[in-house]
C-alpha cells in the first residue's frame, strides 16, 4: 500500500469521526459492524455517506463472506488518522511526493514542519508490518497460516514496532549516540529529525576508510556495552556524511538485549556483514587481530558494571514478553530469507507487493486509479543529498 494523501484535505469532520470509530472498533473486531461504527461515531443521522467516501478513498474496506455488514480499517486509513493527528498538533503541513525509502517493513518520507518545531524539514517513518512479496509467498506457502498464531493484527504489530523503535531511539539519543532525535510517535508512525547524509552503501567519497571502520566498530561495541545489539547494523542502516567519518545509526525495531538467546549470533553477524561489505566495496581487508570480540569487549565490560544498561531501560517502558515475542517473530518472518530489513529501492519487489495487496484487499484501491497502473508504476526514491524535494500540502 503506497501512501496517497489526495483526500486528507477534503474529508469532512463527520468523515474523520467515522474513520476514528472504525479504528476504535478494530480493537475488538477484525471487521467492525456498521451499527457499532454508527454508535462509536456519535453522529446524529446516517453515516452511509461517510462510509461511502472513506471506502472510495481506500481508507476502510468491506470484507467479503462475513456474516454481518461491516468494515475494516486499512493501512491507508491508519495512515490518514496518524497524519490527521500530527496536523492537528501543528507538527507537519506537507509531505514529499517521492518517498525517501521503501522497505519490507516501513516507508519513509520527508515532511515540511511549521516554525514552532524550529526545523524546516523532518522524516516521517511509517511502519508497515505484514507486507510481503509474491516471492516470499512462493518460498513459504504456509506463511499466512503460520501467522495466524499472532494474537495481534499486523496493524497492531506495526504500532508496537513504532513504539519500540521510539523507545530505543529516545534512550540512545539521551545517551549521546548518533541517532535521529524523536519528535513524536503517533500510532504506527515516527516523526524524527532529518539527516542529510546518504546510506553507507551510497557513499561516494570516503578519504579515511580505516577511520570510518574504527568509528563503526566503536559504535557496535558501545551499543553492546550498553546492553543492546542492533541486529541490522549494515550499509543500509548507517548514514555517513560525505568526506567524513561522521555516522548516524537508524532503524531499531529489531534491536535486542545482550541477554537475548541469539544476541551473540546477531552481533557477530553484524560485524561479519560489515567486514565483507568493506572488502567488497573498497577492497579494504580488515586485520582479524584487531576485530572486537563479544566476550572480551562487550560481556566483560557489562560484568564489570560498565555503562548504563539501556536494554533494561527500554524493557521498563511497558512492553510485555508476549508482545515482544510476537513482534520479533513478525519481523523475522517479514525479512524471510533475505535478512535485509532496509533494502529500499527494489522496484520489482515493490511492484509485486502492490499486486498482492490489490488482490487480497479488494476495495482499497483509490477511485480512478487502476490496479494495473499502481502495480506497474516504477518506484523512484528520493536522494536527500541531491534531489529537489517536491511537497504535497496536507
Amino acid at each position: 500500500m503506497k501512501l496517497n494523501t489526495a483526500h486528507v484535505r477534503y474529508l469532512s469532520p463527520d468523515d474523520w469521526r467515522v474513520l476514528t470509530a472504525v479504528e476504535l472498533g478494530s480493537k475488538n473486531h477484525e471487521v467492525v459492524p456498521t451499527p457499532l461504527i454508527s454508535h462509536l461515531s456519535s453522529l446524529h443521522g446516517s453515516i452511509s455517506r461517510s462510509i461511502s467516501t472513506l471506502a472510495k478513498a481506500g481508507l476502510i474496506a468491506k470484507v467479503k463472506n462475513t456474516t454481518y455488514d461491516g468494515y475494516r480499517l486499512t493501512y491507508g486509513g491508519l495512515d490518514y488518522l496518524s497524519l490527521h493527528s500530527l496536523i492537528k498538533k501543528n507538527m507537519v503541513f506537507s509531505i514529499s511526493q517521492t518517498p525517501l525509502g521503501v522497505g519490507k517493513e516501513s516507508d519513509v518520507y520527508v515532511v515540511a514542519t511549521p516554525p514552532n518545531l524550529h526545523l524546516t524539514q523532518a522524516v516521517l517513518k511509517i511502519h508497515r508490518l505484514g507486507r510481503i512479496s509474491f516471492r516470499s509467498v512462493k518460498r513459504s506457502r504456509d506463511y499466512l497460516d503460520n501467522n495466524r498464531i499472532f494474537k495481534s493484527s499486523w496493524q497492531q504489530l506495526s504500532r508496537l514496532s513504532a513504539a519500540r523503535e521510539a523507545s530505543f531511539m529516545t534512550a540512545l539519543y539521551n545517551h549521546n549516540f548518533p541517532v535521529p532525535k524523536l519528535i513524536s510517535q503517533n500510532r504506527h508512525t515516527l516523526l524524527m529529525t532529518l539527516h542529510r547524509a546518504p546510506p553507507l552503501r551510497n557513499l561516494q567519497n570516503c578519504p579515511d576508510i580505516p577511520g570510518l571502520w574504527a568509528r563503526l566498530m566503536e559504535l557496535l561495541v558501545r551499543l553492546g556495552q550498553h546492553g543492546l545489539v542492533h541486529g541490522d547494523f549494515n550499509e543500509f542502516n548507517l548514514l555517513c556524511y560525505e568526506g567524513t567519518t561522521e555516522v548516524v545509526v537508524i532503524d531499531f525495531p529489531q534491536m535486542v538485549s545482550v541477554d537475548h538467546p541469539n544476541a551473540r549470533e546477531m552481533w557477530e553477524r553484524d560485524l561479519e556483514g560489515l567486514k565483507r561489505w568493506f572488502q567488497r566495496r573498497w577492497g579494504w581487508v580488515v586485520d582479524e587481530k584487531t576485530l572486537p570480540r563479544w566476550e572480551k569487549d562487550v560481556l566483560k565490560v557489562i560484568r564489570m558494571r560498565g555503562p548504563a544498561r539501556l536494554d533494561a531501560l527500554v524493557d521498563a517502558t511497558g512492553f510485555s514478553k508476549k508482545q515482544l515475542k510476537e513482534l520479533e517473530k513478525a519481523i523475522r518472518d517479514q525479512r524471510g530469507e533475505d535478512g535485509e530489513g532496509a533494502n529500499a529501492g527494489d522496484e520489482d519487489e515493490d511492484e509485486e507487493e502492490d499486486e498482492e495487496e490489490e488482490e487480497e484487499e479488494e476495495g482499497e484501491v483509490v477511485a480512478g486509479q487502476s490496479a494495473e497502473d499502481d502495480a506497474t508504476e516504477a518506484m523512484k526514491l528520493l536522494d536527500i543529498t541531491k534531489d529537489k524535494i517536491e511537497f504535497v500540502p496536507l
